[in-house]
């Protein structure tokens, strides 16, 4: 260090010109203000030092001063002790519960004449300011992963029309070893949104302790430095992870200046470097993609004397948290209420709930196979999907017992009840059912007429049935009354003549 001093070097300027004109010593004290001695002293160092008035005009004050009062063998820009690897030691403050009183021990360790804790705290924030000029965050291995969309697009070529449609581009830097992911997608809706996240999850092969996303409406639904409300498939994206969600703030770049420089080299390593390839396909842009960022990763960084994959391999991925046994699969979250008919709809198809639950809301969780129903947390209900079909998907065990039976009557069920008695009785149904003018509307009877049949034998039921469509008697009285009446026609060659009648259909209308 310089020694101690007590003049500035205007008063030396002035000193020394003062002296070229012949004053004396006391009376230079007495014009400065100053001891005599100090004059003298002052004097003294300039003549050793070979400096005369006029001084030159190279001669700056700091140059002034270090030629004046640096101690003699310390050559300029040189330090009197034996300095660290301040790059060495910038990577291990990034290491979990690595600060500085440790590097400065581990530091005195190896050299017992160094540098005191003070004075390697401000070496060490020197070299820190000289790597950018703002102020740089303290990012842990392991702690924290920026993540933000370019503002630029990637510009893909439809192959058949040519028509250009531009896509997004998702980046991901990881805070301490600055390691970066990027990747090409459509939109920045929510399903891309949260899919990008997956595969950088995937690519880093391991979670960080937090996400500091940007406000995007996709993650963030009301962005807040207090209280800021995720986005809930977000968040559970987040939960099935294991990592924290901490938005940046509002207009305040610097919140996340590691995605926010990561967007700025992307923009000229990634898409500078593309802007001359025609992309037909995202598959084909992400490959060009997976390239540059390797590139992007694999450069050593000139003041580090790193790669940002050697820091990376070094001190990231063993901080980083395992990844769950699956990927997180997207699914979208909507409020629902649970319709008279105890169905919810999504995406203009139906699905059952417990009859119990009519007019209640509940939460309806789709993705791309399921449909979930949660009641206060609680799953109520699963159903496959549909794209396609019935619009209603119900569960019977979600009906009332009367609507559980009424939804096991269809017309195949009593034709094959029918059958089990004979075809006479079977000709019966099928008549009964073509009587109406919807089938439903013949259940009853048809339901009617089989519980008749319990009370008499296979053969009387097969002549009742037979006998009821020949004079067009297809309701239960009608039938009924033949079963009563004990007229069922015993097996013969010809029918019974039919009497005329004008209720009679006859058995050509069943044809």
């Amino acid at each position: 260090m310089p020694s101690k001093r007590k003049l500035t070097m205007r008063q030396l300027r002035q000193m020394l010109r003062l002296c070229a004109d012949g004053v004396s010593v006391r009376d230079i004290a007495v014009l400065q203000g100053i001891a005599r001695s100090t004059v003298q002293d002052n004097l003294d160092r300039a003549r050793s030092a070979g400096l005369t008035w006029p001084v030159p005009a190279e001669l700056t004050d700091d140059i002034l001063e270090h030629r004046l009062f640096s101690p003699k063998g310390v050559k300029q820009g040189m330090r009197r002790r034996v300095e660290p690897n301040w790059s060495a030691l910038s990577i291990e403050l990034k290491k979990p519960g690595v600060t500085l009183s440790i590097l400065w021990e581990e530091y005195r360790a190896e050299h017992p004449d160094g540098y005191g804790y003070s004075r390697f705290c401000d070496l060490f924030r020197g070299f820190e300011r000289r790597l950018t000029p703002t102020m740089r965050q303290e990012h842990v291995a392991g702690d924290k992963a920026f993540v933000d969309y370019s503002g630029k697009k990637v510009p893909i070529v439809d192959r058949k029309t040519g028509e250009v449609r531009e896509a997004e581009l998702f980046l991901g830097v990881l805070g301490a070893s600055s390691y970066t992911y990027a990747e090409a997608t459509w939109t920045q809706t929510l399903p891309d949104w949260i899919g990008s996240h997956v595969r950088m999850f995937r690519f880093f092969d391991g979670v960080p302790r937090l996400l500091v996303p940007d406000n995007l409406k996709s993650g963030v639904n009301r962005a807040s430095f207090y209280d800021p409300e995720i986005n809930r498939s977000y968040g559970m994206m987040a939960s099935h992870y294991g990592v924290g969600v901490l938005p940046a703030r509002p207009r305040r770049p610097k919140d996340k200046a590691k995605v926010e420089n990561g967007v700025r080299f992307a923009q000229s390593c990634i898409l500078g470097r593309l802007r001359k390839q025609t992309f037909f396909s995202l598959t084909e842009a992400n490959e060009a993609i997976a390239g540059a960022v390797r590139r992007i990763n694999d450069h050593v960084m000139r003041r580090l004397g790193q790669s940002r994959r050697d820091l990376f391999d070094m001190m990231e991925r063993p901080a980083l948290a395992a990844l769950p046994g699956e990927d997180y699969e997207f699914a979208e979250w909507r409020l629902a209420r649970v319709s008279t008919d105890y169905h919810v709809e999504f995406e203009r198809y139906f699905y059952s709930v417990p009859h119990n639950l009519i007019r209640q809301q509940v939460d309806v969780r789709a993705t791309s196979r399921a449909i979930e129903i949660f009641l206060q947390g609680k799953r109520v209900a699963v159903h496959q999907r549909r794209y396609g079909g019935p619009r209603y998907g119900t569960n019977p065990d979600h009906m009332p017992s009367s609507h559980r039976r009424y939804a096991e009557w269809t017309p195949e069920r009593f034709r094959r009840w029918a059958a089990s008695i004979g075809p006479n009785t079977e000709g019966l149904i099928i008549a009964i059912l073509a009587s109406r003018p919807h089938p439903e509307q013949g259940f009853r009877t048809c339901l009617g007429v089989l519980k008749l049949y319990r009370a008499i034998g296979t053969m009387q039921a097969e002549a009742v049935s037979a006998r009821a469509v020949e004079i067009g008697g297809l309701t239960c009285k009608s039938i009924g009354a033949l079963i009563s009446s004990h007229k069922a026609p015993r097996h013969s060659a010809e029918p019974a003549a039919v009497g005329e009648h004008a209720n009679l259909r006859g058995p050509g209308y069943f044809h």
